[in-house]
């Protein structure tokens, strides 16, 4: 009888357990890629946000960022297990409205987060000003220049809508203000530092009378510094955009002369308070736009800046 108490007790204590979780409301999250220090901030500032109103975060994204069929699938796997809210990064703008309609339309409130989708269907969406962010980096271009010279952008992928704003801005910018200027050349970078280092070299070469280069994110902007650093002494200037350990570090050292950089642990932030407030009644704001900051070497010593660029990660990530 004892024995069967027992037994008794132990699967009450476990169909309570099971309830308890059930009550917990998970939002899936997934960042167009997985590597890059940025995503890595997304995803701190996504779980932080849960934890204080009492969820959990479904984390996924494809090993690159130019695998969208393979960011498909993990959204389509999201509906499927109805999480209660997906928060999306889309790799190509087109290429994924098929998912964030097909969740909306189950119920799932979806939230876009660092880049724009071709669609109005989702309730809230949550990014940097992109082109503004393109227009403040061609700002700094033509101040070091003097307004003058020839230079080649390290793009990123063609159907990125968030880098492709930034490009686009800093070449409208570019032709508006600084006539000066002319862009020779541009190349995709394809999302990855080798296929980025590649084309900032191949520029170089094809063009010995470019004074300076832009980068439009993370990896273009690695891959162009390295490009620079295995010429040495060159005297070609960098442009970049977005931050990390290894960018910081080439600022310091005066490879890098600027980077115009985003806040990803307050989208990712943003972004989860977003789908809570979507949870629990509220209607978000639909589109709130986070504003870029402009880092030069000698604003590191800012503590402020330094915040935000090296967000304190291990609370939520370990």
């Amino acid at each position: 009888m004892k024995t069967k108490l027992a037994a008794v007790t132990v699967l009450v204590a476990l169909l309570l357990s099971a309830c308890n979780r059930n009550t917990k409301k998970v939002v899936g999250v997934i960042p167009k890629g997985r590597s890059h220090i940025f995503w890595q901030s997304v995803h701190a500032g996504a779980v932080k946000a849960a934890r204080e109103r009492g969820m959990e975060v479904e984390w996924n994204g494809p090993a690159t960022e130019s695998d969208f069929n393979g960011q498909l699938q993990i959204v389509d796997a999201m509906i499927n297990k109805h999480l209660d809210a997906i928060v999306l990064a889309p790799i190509d703008k087109t290429a994924m409205v098929s998912v964030v309609e097909r969740a909306m339309k189950q119920n799932i409130p979806t939230i876009i987060f660092d880049s724009p989708v071709d669609t109005d269907q989702f309730v809230a969406q949550v990014a940097t000003d992109n082109y503004r962010a393109g227009e403040v980096a061609a700002q700094r271009m033509g101040e070091i220049l003097n307004g003058k010279g020839k230079i080649a952008m390290v793009a990123v992928q063609a159907g990125a809508a968030s880098t492709m704003a930034r490009e686009q801005g800093f070449e409208d910018a570019i032709k508006k203000n600084w006539p000066g200027i002319q862009i020779v050349d541009k190349r995709y970078g394809e999302s990855t530092v080798a296929q980025s280092l590649k084309v900032a070299e191949n520029m170089l070469t094809a063009h010995p009378e470019v004074v300076a280069l832009f980068g439009s994110n993370e990896s273009s902007t690695v891959g162009a510094a390295q490009a620079l650093k295995a010429r040495q002494n060159t005297t070609v200037k960098l442009v970049g955009f977005d931050a990390g350990p290894t960018l910081e570090a080439d600022l310091r050292a005066g490879l890098i002369d600027s980077l115009v950089v985003q806040n990803p642990f307050k989208m990712g932030y943003d972004s989860v308070v977003a789908a809570a407030a979507k949870l629990n009644g509220q209607t978000p704001e639909k589109i709130q736009n986070l504003a870029p900051r402009l880092v030069t070497r000698e604003d590191l010593s800012n503590p402020e800046v330094q915040a935000q660029l090296n967000p304190d990660l291990k609370p939520y990530l370990n």
